[in-house]
Order: structure tokens, then C-alpha cells, then sequence
């Protein structure tokens, strides 16, 4: 590189940053995975995939593959174009149908991404004189949403309604929004929904819940959060994903027709985004059919979610309880250092987890996290609980 190049300071400064961040075991690296499903392949080594939101292993699922290979041979590879100009396309449209009824939603809007999805939500509905109240540990992409509307935004403490009170009993002249994930992506634990809904219509506020880590998990049918706890038609706005649980790839928005066409006309990352791929949504539409036939891929996760907790109780890794089981499983070490190590120490034995430092998580709360799949057999689970329990670190540990 040539040494005289005009942003040669910007670039130095830029390398110290990264060498600081790894003097502190905070960097991170790309690694080249080759992913079997159950298994992931790494320099040419095998592991037992502990580290995907892959929940009910649909994600190389026949039913999912083929609708895939269909779409593409009837409509080729993209869509082409933004939703707006020529985008919308009739699988694009008979998802969103679907996925509006399967969510008991007026309306679903179909995006790239969860993020694109959050983003577009936030910034079409919330604007300057208006205030957000965010759980404090939702996912970055709504803090971010939540920053980039220019409302006002306050979070409260996690999972604390009586918080949550106290910021809207301080409610301004603009409308109020709370936001929530449903099942919260690093502990694994889930928000009381019926508790935000009633505080929130006492104070007129508008509720928005990322059902991301809940969609196709829970419910009678595998909806979500919502659904389990019996509030789903009293939420304003759901936000759900498809590639976790669904095994594929997209944003869903669920709310009233109104709010939906407010997004089409307002959501900058909707208007100004190429629509995915037409076999994207038949992806979708596929992952539905399996979570509606095949009901024993969410109940396999959550049973694996159970006793693994069950069996974490007797280990300084306890988890705190939970309402309800969630395959997200942290295994918390307090350093950034001794997550990677314990992830190293699981990897050595056969098992892939990925450690989660800061700002990922607090200062203090680095972890490796487990994220369990349906697929998962219980010789998986034996292997799994062996190394945690022979982990070198785990007497000498410092807590968070």
C-alpha cells in the first residue's frame, strides 16, 4: 500500500483500532463454514452445529429445497427490481396473504431482512416529538431503527414493567411506542407480552414486538410469542423473520392495512431496496407447510431446551428461569477471554458455539451461546454437557 495515500492517517488509525480490539479479545473474524444441517464442516474438520438460529433444521429441509428449485426454474434468480416499480411478485403477494392469516394480521409486508423490516417499521411510524420506550436488551436492529426515526427514545431496565410504568406515566404531547423482542436473543428468555399490552393501551402507547426468536416456535401453530400468551390480536405491529426458525431468508411485518401502507409509502428500506428473490418467498411458503405438518420439529427443540437447562442447574452456568424453554441457551463467563476459550475448549471436543463478546453484550456478560436444533440427537447433548462440565476454566471462572 502506498504510504503517501491521502487517508493513510485515517488507515493507521484504523488498524491500531483493530489491533485494540484484539488485545482485548474483542475482535472479530470471518471463518468459511460449510454447513451439513446438524453438522458444519471447517478446515476440513466436522463439528455439531451449536451456533445457528437453524431451531427446526429446516434449512435443508426437501419440502424447502425443492420449492426453491421450482421458483427459480419458473421465474429465474431475482427479483429484479424494488417492490415498487416491478419487484411485487405474485409468490411475494400470495406469502404475504398467508402469512397475514397465519399471524391473525390485516396486512403482512414482506422485506430482505429482519433488519430492513425493523428499520422500516420505526422510521415510517415514529418521527421528531414523538418517544420510543425499548427494552433495554432488544436486538441492535431496532435500537438502531428506534435511533434513526429522530424520536425521542428511552429504554427501561430489561423485562421490568414496573419501569416500563414509570417511563409512561411521563408521556409527552406525541405518541408513545413500546418495543420488545418476544424471545430475547441472547438470554433466550421471553418479555410477559400481556403485561407491555396492558400498560401500554392504559397510556394510549402503540406496541411492536419482534417475534424473530419466537415465529414458527410457539403457539398452537407455531406463530410465535404472541399467540402462546394469548395477546396476538392486541398487538399493533409483529415483526417476524424468516431465517431463523423458517430456515430461509426475508422480513415479515404483520399489523392493520393502514400501517402496512404507511411502511409501502414511507419505509425507505422498503422503497428503496430490490424485492428478494420470487424462490425466497416460496421458500416461506414451504417453511409453512412444515411448521403446520410436522409439528414434532418445535416440540423436539423445545424438549432439548428443557433438559439441557434441567442439566445446566447442577454447573455455575444455571440458567435464570425462564418462563418458558427457548433453544438459546448462554453459558455466561463474564470475560471476553474466557468466552473464547471455553468456545475453543467445546471446539477442540467436536462442538461449534460461537463466543459473544461486547458490544454484543454488556461489559461484563461475554458468553458463549447455544443455540439448539430439532436435528440434535442425544448423544449430541451427552457430548455437549461432558465438555462444558471439563472445561479447565469453569473452577477458576471469575463471575460477571
Amino acid at each position: 500500500m502506498m504510504s503517501n495515500h491521502p487517508a493513510a492517517d485515517l488507515f493507521d488509525q484504523l488498524q491500531l483500532q483493530l489491533d485494540d480490539l484484539a488485545a482485548r479479545s474483542l475482535r472479530r473474524r470471518l471463518r468459511c463454514m460449510v454447513s451439513h444441517g446438524r453438522t458444519v464442516a471447517w478446515n476440513s474438520r466436522s463439528f455439531i452445529n451449536l451456533a445457528s438460529n437453524d431451531y427446526l433444521a429446516l434449512s435443508r429441509h426437501p419440502h424447502l429445497k425443492r420449492a426453491a428449485i421450482d421458483a427459480i426454474e419458473r421465474f429465474g434468480v431475482g427479483a429484479t427490481a424494488s417492490p415498487l416499480i416491478v419487484g411485487h411478485h405474485q409468490l411475494h403477494e400470495q406469502l404475504e396473504q398467508r402469512f397475514a392469516a397465519f399471524k391473525h394480521a390485516e396486512a403482512a409486508l414482506l422485506f430482505s431482512s429482519g433488519f430492513a423490516a425493523n428499520l422500516a417499521v420505526l422510521t415510517s411510524l415514529a418521527q421528531r416529538g414523538d418517544t420510543i420506550l425499548i427494552d433495554k436488551l432488544t436486538h441492535a436492529s431496532l435500537i438502531d431503527a428506534a435511533r434513526a426515526s429522530g424520536a425521542t427514545v428511552r429504554s427501561f431496565h430489561h423485562r421490568d414493567y414496573d419501569h416500563l410504568a414509570t417511563r409512561l406515566a411521563k408521556k409527552g404531547s406525541g405518541p408513545f411506542f413500546v418495543v420488545t423482542d418476544s424471545i430475547f436473543s441472547m438470554d433466550g428468555d421471553a418479555a410477559d407480552l400481556p403485561a407491555i399490552v396492558e400498560l401500554a393501551q392504559r397510556h394510549g402507547a402503540i406496541t411492536i414486538v419482534d417475534e424473530a426468536h419466537a415465529t414458527g416456535l410457539y403457539g398452537p401453530h407455531g406463530e410465535g410469542l404472541a399467540a402462546a400468551q394469548g395477546v396476538v390480536e392486541r398487538i399493533d405491529v409483529s415483526i417476524s423473520t424468516a431465517s431463523k426458525a423458517l430456515g430461509g431468508l426475508g422480513g415479515m411485518v404483520c399489523a392493520r392495512r393502514t400501517v402496512i401502507d404507511t411502511i409501502i409509502n414511507r419505509g425507505r428500506s422498503y422503497i428503496y431496496s430490490t424485492a428478494p428473490p420470487p424462490a425466497q418467498a416460496a421458500v416461506i411458503l414451504a417453511a409453512m407447510d412444515v411448521i403446520r405438518d410436522e409439528p414434532q420439529r418445535r416440540q423436539r427443540v423445545l424438549e432439548l431446551a428443557t433438559s439441557l437447562r434441567d442439566a445446566l442447574r447442577s454447573t455455575p452456568y444455571a440458567p435464570r428461569p425462564t418462563s418458558l424453554a427457548s433453544p438459546i441457551v448462554p453459558l455466561v463467563t463474564g470475560r471476553p477471554d474466557a468466552a473464547l476459550d471455553l468456545a475453543q475448549h467445546l471446539e477442540d471436543r467436536g462442538l461449534l458455539a460461537v463466543a459473544i463478546r461486547p458490544p454484543t453484550v454488556a461489559p461484563a456478560a461475554a458468553r458463549v451461546r447455544l443455540s439448539l436444533r430439532a436435528d440434535l440427537v442425544d448423544e449430541d447433548m451427552d457430548l455437549l454437557l461432558a465438555a462444558v462440565r471439563d472445561w479447565p476454566g469453569l473452577a477458576g471462572r471469575n463471575s460477571p
